[in-house]
C-alpha cells in the first residue's frame, strides 16, 4: 500500500482538448500491472471539453459544481455533485461546466495496454450541435407534510453559519425548507443517520422534529431557507439541553 499525498498544484487543461479553462490534477497514475488513471479536472464556468472518445470508455464522479455531458446524438444532461457518469468505450461524448457555474469531477480512466490514445473530435457545438437546454427543470424535493397547513405566506432567508460554529439540539415551530448555496455542512435529525450536505443539495426539516446537527464544516456553510408561515405565526428556533 503506497499513500500519495493530492499534489497542491495541477496543470492546465492542454488547449487543444478543451475550449475554455480548466486544470487537472493527477491522482493516481498507471503502477505495475494497473493501467487506471484517475484525475481531478475543474472547469471555469463556460469551460467544456471538445468531443473526444475513449478506447475503454471512462468513469467522471461529479464532486462540486454543476455542468452537462453529452454524449452524441442525444441530449445534454446536467450533472452535480455526487452524480456518476460511464461514458462506454468508443463513445463520442462531452462534458464541462454550465455558462454560469464551475465543475469539478474525477475521471477515472483505463488505458489501453497497447497504448492508443483518447480521441479528439470537433469543439462541443460545431460538428453536431452541442443541444445544451436553454431552459432545465429539475425536481429536487418533492416532501410530503405530516398534516394539513394554512400558509398565508413564505419567508425566505440567507443563513451564513462561520466555520467552527455548531447549533446544538433544536427544533422549528415549522417545517423549513433549505438549499445550499456554498460551503458544506453535516446534517442529521436525532435518531437518524448523519449527512453532509454541500453546495446544490436541499434539506427538510420537519416541524418539530429534534435536529441533532447543522454543523458547518471547515468552510462554513450559506443556505436559504423557506419557511411557510401560517396567519399570525412567526417562525422560531427553539435551542434544547437534551
Amino acid at each position: 500500500m503506497h499513500v500519495r499525498r493530492v499534489p497542491s498544484t495541477s496543470t492546465a487543461a492542454p488547449a487543444d482538448a478543451v475550449t475554455g479553462s480548466a486544470w487537472v490534477t493527477s491522482l493516481a497514475v498507471p503502477e505495475g500491472p494497473s493501467r487506471t488513471r484517475v484525475d481531478r479536472v475543474q472547469f471555469a464556468p463556460g469551460a467544456r471539453t471538445r468531443w473526444h472518445r475513449h478506447p475503454l470508455g471512462q468513469v467522471l464522479v461529479v464532486t462540486e459544481g454543476t455542468g452537462y455531458v453529452q454524449r452524441r446524438g442525444g441530449p445534454a444532461q446536467l450533472i452535480r455533485p455526487g452524480d456518476t457518469v460511464r461514458v462506454a468505450a468508443g463513445e463520442w461524448h462531452w462534458h464541462g461546466a454550465t455558462d454560469t457555474t464551475s465543475l469539478t469531477h474525477l475521471a477515472i480512466e483505463e488505458l489501453p495496454a497497447d497504448g492508443t490514445p483518447t480521441e479528439l473530435g470537433d469543439p462541443a457545438g460545431e460538428g453536431e450541435p452541442a443541444a445544451v437546454p436553454a431552459l432545465t427543470r429539475t425536481l429536487l424535493l418533492d416532501q410530503q407534510l405530516p398534516a394539513p397547513r394554512v400558509i398565508d405566506h413564505v419567508e425566505i432567508r440567507r443563513i451564513t453559519i462561520a466555520p467552527g460554529e455548531h447549533l446544538g439540539l433544536h427544533v422549528h415551530n415549522g417545517p423549513v425548507f433549505g438549499s445550499i448555496e456554498t460551503g458544506s455542512a453535516v446534517y442529521q435529525i436525532e435518531g437518524e443517520p448523519e449527512t453532509v450536505l454541500t453546495a446544490g443539495d436541499v434539506f427538510h426539516e420537519p416541524e418539530s422534529a429534534r435536529i441533532a446537527r447543522f454543523d458547518p464544516e471547515g468552510d462554513g456553510v450559506t443556505f436559504l431557507a423557506y419557511f411557510p408561515v401560517g396567519p399570525g405565526e412567526t417562525p422560531s428556533l427553539t435551542m434544547l439541553d437534551s
